[in-house]
Parts: structure tokens; C-alpha cells; sequence
């Protein structure tokens, strides 16, 4: 077989991820703050990109702007100058006013004209302060105190001996953020050069301060440090604290002969514990919570039929300005700024078609959602549908993983409330029938209805309420049910059945 060299011509297609696709693959997943920060950052870069603000909100500025200006009198200004803020120029001010309010009568200046006067003094500082010395430093926000601050502010107060001081600082500073101490008492005394014994006594006087649990090691600690401020730590709650895990089990049989008590003490003992706090600290956390802001808002049309829009208030408003592009490019001195320039051109003109693509592309994964679970926007709940990613990218012609990212961090306000976009996507139950499949969202909720409805008498077991499924047309494994009660934090059938006995026994 002879070797020879030869040309050969292929067409073939691949899919080549440049930055800018794979920028605009990550907007599809941003949430709504997230988009607002890189669009910030976009803006600051590139000087053709603006922020566009609503008419309707110009006009509302100029409105308030064009009221709040002060209107000139045939004398001048008001407020041209400082010194006719004066009381003496208040007075004449005023005068001249009621005088031309009141041409028929002079005397009113005279009779209305003090009191006037005495007002204006009142409200802006008895006349003679400007604006600036009117101000009050009560009007300032106050800071937020930390945790670390709280208990810097009683170890100033608690210790006078320097030493005892910086022992209560190191302990301080080996606080979490619920408030529990998560340092060896052994490594801070070899630490800071003293023996355990001492930093053992400076920790019980930080563990008097305010609020009652900081300073505890454990969660049985925390309780004891409460229930000692009010007074309540007597043997039976001491016994019940050290057995917290009886507790957990809903053991009150155990616990009645541990604590020496009969169901109702037994049943007060409970109620004082949950009224504790076992995270003491949180109250000083510096984290806030941001409000969710649904990107699409549900509504019923007059038809029937639903009304699927984009919240305006996620949508960014950015424009190209095209203007002062033609405006700044014949100045440019040489190729590298009008390169720099037709770059800036041409990311902004990318950004904006890419915040548009994301837009359309959001809405019409909405708009299939709620296409899909409009029985669950009418009934509720137990008429939640199965359903994948793979089901709805068909429906709309897209892929599989751009519809993932479209539904992570998304938020969409329906009649019934505000639910992710993941929300709606479920597993499929399978009917015993032969029919259509359950939702998971649905089985649960039906499964905590039934435990919610159970008599002291009749607690339902896991295979009961398989059975009972099975009888409405659900086919459920014991298994799954067990999955699914844990999941709701909801407890065994042998530990509910305890606590309603126990609360039937003493009559609540």
C-alpha cells in the first residue's frame, strides 16, 4: 500500500463556550441581588453603560422637587439668607403676610401675629439657629451591638483585678455566636500563665451575666444557668437536665422515677424548659435577613386563566449610551483607546441583550410551571403534580440544565403564597390503582394532616398509615412514610403515643 500526503476538507460543528456565553449561563442563575452587584460592577468598568430610571419615577422627583421649593414674595426669598431667619425677621414676615391676607383688618397682625411667631419659634429651634444646629442625635440609627461588645461592657464592670480582666477577654473571645464557650479551660490558663483553678473562677462569675446560658459548655449547662436565675433548679429539674436525652425520646415514664415526680410536676418541669432559650447568644447576631423579592408574580386573569408576569422591581433597567459613544470616539488620540472604546460598545450592547435573554428565558419557565400545576394554584397542595427539569425543557424547547439554573434562587408570588421555583418540582408516588402519580408535596402533607388528627387513643403507626394511603389510592413503602415523618421533625408513633397519654393523664 503506497503512503502519499493529501488534502481533505470536513465540516463539523462543536459547541466553543467563549467568556461572554459562559457570563450569560451565569445570570441565568443569579438571584436578584446578585444580578444588581454585577451590574454595578459592569457600570463602574465601562462608561457606556447607565442605569435607566423610570419616567414615572422622574416625574415624581421633579413633582416633589418643584413643591418643595419656597415660593418668593413681592419682597424676596424667605430663605435667601441666614439672617432673615432671625425672629425679628420672622415677626415682620409674618406681619406682612396677615396684612395682605387681611386687608380690612390691620388688627389681625397684631391679635394672631405673636402667637404665630411663638409657633414658628417652637418648630425651628426659638428662630435664631440654622438648620445645622437644629439637629438631634437621638434622629441617628443606633448601631447594632455584637455579642463580643455585650460581654466586653459586664467584663469592664464584673472584674477589677487586671488579671481576673484578661482572663474574662480570652474566655469572651472563644465564644461562639450562639453564646456557648468552645475553648479547654487547661489551654487557656497554660495559654495565659496561670493555673485552671483561677480561670475556673473567673468563668463562673461570667457565667451571672446577662443574658442567663452564655458561657455554658454544653446544652445541659445552658438550661441549669437559666433555670438558676429563676430560682428553679431544684433536685427533680436538676435530674431532668442531666437526662436530656430520655427528654429527647419522649421516655416520661423513665423520667417520672428519675425525677422522683408525678405526671403533672413532670409536665410543668417540661413546659419551664421549653420556655429556655438554648441558643442565648443569637440574640446578638449581626446577620439580617434579607426579604425575599419574587421574580414573578401569578395572577387570575378574568378569563380563568392565569396572568404570568415578571416582577418590575427585579428587572435591571441598563441602557447603551450610544450619545456619548459618537461623542468621545473621533477624540480618541490612537488605536488602543478606540479599541478600548468599541470593546466597551460592544459588552455593553452583550449585557443588555444578555439581560433581556434572561428575562424572556425566566418567564417562560414560569409561564410552564404554572401551565403544569395550575390544579395546585386552584386546590392547594394535594393537587400538586409530579414533576422534573426534563418535563418542562421539552415543553419549551430548552435544555435540561438552563432550566436548573433558571429555578435555583428563584421566587415566583401566587395567590397562595411565595414559593421557589424548586418547590414544584416533586417526585412521582405511584397510585395503586393504575392512575395518574402523586406529588412527594402532596403525600407529605397528607401524612401530617392524618398525625395532626390521631387520638391519644388511636396513635397511628407507620404501617397504619401506609394502609390508609393505600386505601386513598397512594402506593407508599413504610419506609418512605418513616423518610418523610422525620423529615417533618414529626416523632415515632411509640413517642407520640407517651406525650398525649402523659397530657390526657393530667387532664390538658
Amino acid at each position: 500500500m503506497a503512503l502519499a500526503a493529501k488534502l481533505q476538507l470536513r465540516q463539523s460543528q462543536s459547541l466553543v463556550m467563549t467568556p461572554q456565553l459562559m457570563q450569560s449561563i451565569r445570570l441565568l442563575q443569579f438571584t436578584h441581588v446578585e444580578l444588581e452587584h454585577f451590574i454595578d460592577e459592569e457600570i463602574e468598568r465601562n462608561p457606556l453603560l447607565e442605569r435607566a430610571e423610570p419616567q414615572d419615577d422622574a416625574a415624581s422627583d421633579q413633582a416633589q422637587k418643584t413643591e418643595a421649593e419656597p415660593r418668593a414674595t413681592e419682597d424676596g426669598d424667605w430663605f435667601d439668607n441666614e439672617a432673615q431667619w432671625s425672629s425679628e425677621a420672622i415677626s415682620e414676615k409674618l406681619d406682612t403676610s396677615l396684612e395682605n391676607l387681611f386687608p380690612d383688618d390691620p388688627g389681625t397682625s397684631e391679635r394672631l401675629g405673636p402667637d404665630l411667631t411663638a409657633q414658628w419659634k417652637s418648630a425651628s429651634g426659638n428662630g435664631a439657629a440654622s438648620s445645622s444646629e437644629g439637629f438631634e442625635a437621638g434622629d441617628m440609627a443606633a448601631a447594632s451591638i455584637t455579642l463580643r461588645d455585650h460581654v466586653g461592657e459586664q467584663v469592664a464592670l464584673a472584674f477589677a483585678d487586671p488579671a481576673e480582666r484578661l482572663i474574662a477577654a480570652d474566655l469572651a473571645d472563644s465564644l461562639d455566636e450562639t453564646g456557648y464557650l468552645r475553648a479547654d479551660l487547661a489551654e487557656i490558663a497554660a495559654r495565659l500563665g496561670t493555673d485552671a483553678a483561677t480561670v475556673g473562677k473567673v468563668l463562673d462569675v461570667c457565667q451571672t451575666f446577662e443574658p442567663a446560658g452564655l458561657f455554658a459548655r454544653d446544652l445541659a449547662e445552658c438550661l441549669s444557668l437559666q433555670l438558676a436565675v429563676r430560682d428553679r433548679l431544684d433536685p427533680a429539674m436538676k435530674a431532668l437536665v442531666a437526662n436530656l436525652e430520655l427528654l429527647a425520646r419522649r421516655d416520661f415514664h423513665t423520667l417520672k422515677r428519675i425525677c422522683g415526680v408525678d405526671e403533672e410536676d413532670l409536665l410543668d418541669m417540661l413546659a419551664e424548659i421549653r420556655a429556655l432559650d438554648p441558643r442565648p447568644g443569637m440574640a446578638f447576631s449581626a446577620g439580617a435577613s434579607d426579604a425575599i423579592v419574587a421574580d414573578v408574580e401569578v395572577r387570575a386573569a378574568n378569563d380563568g386563566s392565569w396572568t404570568v408576569e415578571l416582577n418590575a422591581e427585579t428587572l435591571p433597567r441598563v441602557l447603551v449610551d450610544h450619545i456619548y459613544f459618537a461623542q468621545v470616539t473621533p477624540q480618541a488620540k490612537n488605536q488602543a483607546e478606540k479599541d478600548f472604546l468599541a470593546e466597551c460598545l460592544q459588552n455593553a450592547n452583550w449585557l443588555t441583550r444578555s439581560l433581556d435573554q434572561r428575562a424572556k428565558t425566566i418567564l417562560k419557565v414560569a409561564s410552564e410551571i404554572v401551565r403544569q400545576q395550575d390544579a395546585f394554584l386552584v386546590h392547594g397542595v394535594r393537587q400538586l403534580k409530579p414533576l422534573n427539569l426534563r418535563t418542562v425543557a421539552d415543553a419549551i424547547g430548552m435544555h435540561e440544565s438552563t432550566v436548573s439554573r433558571v429555578t435555583a434562587n428563584k421566587y415566583m408570588l401566587t395567590p397562595r403564597g411565595v414559593f421557589e421555583l424548586r418547590y414544584f418540582f416533586t417526585a412521582s408516588i405511584a397510585a395503586s390503582g393504575g392512575g395518574d402519580a402523586h406529588s412527594s408535596e402532596a403525600v407529605r402533607d397528607r401524612i401530617k394532616q392524618m398525625i395532626d388528627e390521631e387520638k391519644s387513643a388511636d396513635v397511628l403507626s407507620d404501617d397504619a398509615i401506609v394502609d390508609m394511603l393505600r386505601e386513598s389510592g397512594i402506593d407508599i413503602a413504610r419506609r418512605t412514610v418513616a423518610k418523610y415523618r422525620e423529615g417533618m421533625n414529626i416523632p415515632s408513633s411509640v413517642q407520640r403515643r407517651r406525650e398525649k397519654r402523659a397530657l390526657a393523664s393530667a387532664g390538658r
